[in-house]
């Protein structure tokens, strides 16, 4: 008889398993895929580390969650300064006064903040539209160059059929200064976030390639507790609906040489290129080797039975979430955590924040 069989090996579920054999507990964690690491799993190709679901950058503010993971893992200095790709011409990213500066040619803040006021007081009124509220927020430029394209790939629709409410503030900073987060701690665990994982789960019974929901029967009984982190939705077998998500597809390729890009990171602004960005793996680690991989990541409308990446958070879908959480909450013996059981983005920080309070709940 295992303490708690816990379903998933992502970052939420890894934490909670760590603790909870640190503190004495029997564990099973079992996974869908075949392979540890939820969505931070890295594939090595030619000693790159291939970020296999899409780039994840580790930052955080909460010393303690940066103190947790260094425990395990060394982590570089790389800091994520994306640049912006809107028909050959690049942007710094977030927007700064290197981005203002090349847009229009302006050499202080105070300029650059004359340009955005002038530029967002064509809209007079509330927002009514995502289209309304970016204009609102940085001006007529900046939307239609670095933000239009790339949105409505992402959603897939037109930024006047999206609610206003997507986008509630957009950073914008009048220093020339390209480091994409405000976090104080910032990197990629050296030797990728496979490090991470393997030693959170260093001793723990683990086994791949078994889907929980199709297998509950199997397990039913075996451990004092579950710990789910798959999809609310489909732990009850989809009884009220099921829950949206935007889907991506991956496409990657190796290259015969050093250096493709120059960046980690390029965001593909108008709508016509169909990927959103291009990852270059090797620029995450400073890599130096003789040949690299580049992945571009396209948005996907989503099927259930895909890996599900970004909930779509309309009142439709909340409304349905809400109902799913009430029957989550009244489940005997069933611990609900992580982004699809909790059916909301997480930055990794907070996935780890989480799962750390959870487990002192149930240990303390």
């Amino acid at each position: 008889m295992y303490d708690y069989l816990i379903v998933g090996s992502g970052l939420f579920g890894s934490v909670f398993a760590y603790e909870a054999r640190k503190n004495g507990k029997k564990v099973l964690v079992l996974e869908r895929r075949l392979h540890v690491g939820g969505n931070v799993y890295c594939e090595k190709l030619e000693n790159i580390n291939i970020h296999k679901y899409g780039a994840h950058i580790f930052h955080t503010s909460d010393k303690k969650i940066w103190d947790y993971v260094n425990q395990f893992v060394e982590f570089n200095n790389y800091v994520n300064s994306p640049v912006a790709n809107y028909k050959g011409e690049l942007y710094n990213l977030p927007f700064n006064m290197n981005t203002f500066t090349k847009l229009w040619g302006i050499v202080t803040p105070n300029e650059a903040i004359s340009k955005i006021e002038e530029q967002r007081a064509v809209i007079k009124e509330e927002p009514k539209n995502l289209e309304e509220q970016a204009i609102s927020l940085v001006g007529m430029d900046i939307y239609r160059k670095l933000i239009k394209g790339y949105t409505e790939k992402q959603w897939g629709r037109s930024c006047t059929e999206l609610p206003a409410f997507i986008i509630k503030r957009l950073p914008v900073r009048y220093t020339f200064d390209n480091n994409y987060f405000n976090d104080r701690y910032q990197g990629i665990p050296v030797g990728g976030y496979n490090k991470l994982i393997d030693a959170l789960l260093d001793g723990i019974e683990v086994r791949t390639g078994v889907d929980y929901n199709e297998s509950r029967a199997e397990y039913e009984g075996i451990a004092q507790k579950v710990v789910y982190t798959g999809p609310v939705d489909a732990y009850f077998d989809y009884k009220l609906g099921q829950l949206e998500y935007r889907g991506l597809r991956f496409e990657t390729e190796r290259l015969e040489e050093v250096n493709h890009q120059g960046v980690a990171v390029m965001n593909y602004t108008e709508r016509e290129i169909p990927y959103t960005r291009i990852i270059e793996h090797k620029h995450f680690e400073f890599g130096t080797q003789p040949v690299t991989y580049v992945t571009k990541e396209y948005p996907a409308n989503w099927q259930p039975g895909e890996e599900a990446y970004y909930p779509v958070n309309n009142e439709c879908n909340q409304n349905l979430y809400r109902q799913y959480k009430a029957l989550a909450n009244d489940e005997n013996g069933v611990i609900f955590g992580g982004r699809l059981a909790e059916y909301k983005y997480y930055d990794m920080d907070d996935v780890i924040a989480s799962a750390l309070k959870c487990v002192n709940d149930e240990l303390v």
